[in-house]
């Protein structure tokens, strides 16, 4: 069998594909698995450190909060050459994610930008269709004049008053010119 994943309906979708944080603690642990050893010894010698506390062994106690600095030491040496030795995979990470953030950014806006050209055609479609409803009735108004039902649509205008396309631009310009 290949190893290959099976097709899904998710292939389109990254955020399904992302990283959550278990996968990412996990991803860490194997990464640098000292720290967390590190942390694991340090309570564990607060922990010896508490119980000799309470039975009064001040040389265990004493030895137990040696093993606590000593452990908390080893944290810190751990942290410190782990940044060092991956620094250059976080940047790396850094510049990757960078970009997955851009191309998400860049993909919603283009859905956004395509919703509103779906929106800006839908209400222009909505406008054409009033407006040839508008000059339907007009035109059966006009060819029946005698029609006084409530479907019936008249202008208020006369035919003279009905405004020109451009009327009151040649208007200006006449006076313009004199």
């Amino acid at each position: 069998m290949s190893n290959a994943p099976l097709p899904s309906s998710f292939d389109g979708n990254y955020d399904f594909y992302e990283e959550n944080r278990w996968q990412k603690f996990t991803r860490r642990l194997k990464e640098e698995p000292l720290i967390p050893l590190g942390c694991a010894l340090t309570c564990w010698a607060l922990l010896g450190a508490t119980k000799s506390i309470r039975r009064g062994d001040h040389e265990t106690t004493n030895r137990m909060f040696r093993a606590r600095i000593y452990a908390q030491g080893f944290t810190l040496l751990c942290l410190v050459a782990g940044s060092y030795y991956y620094a250059e995979d976080r940047d790396k990470r850094k510049v990757f994610d960078g970009v997955k953030a851009e191309q998400r950014a860049k993909e919603k806006n283009e859905k956004w930008i395509r919703e509103l050209e779906a929106r800006d055609r839908e209400d222009r479609e909505e406008r054409e269709l009033r407006i040839r409803r508008l000059e339907k009735r007009t035109k059966s108004a006009d060819e029946g004049k005698g029609d006084t039902s409530l479907g019936s649509v008249r202008s208020v205008l006369e035919r003279s008053e009905v405004r020109r396309k451009g009327a009151v631009l040649t208007a200006v310009m006449e006076l313009v010119k004199r």
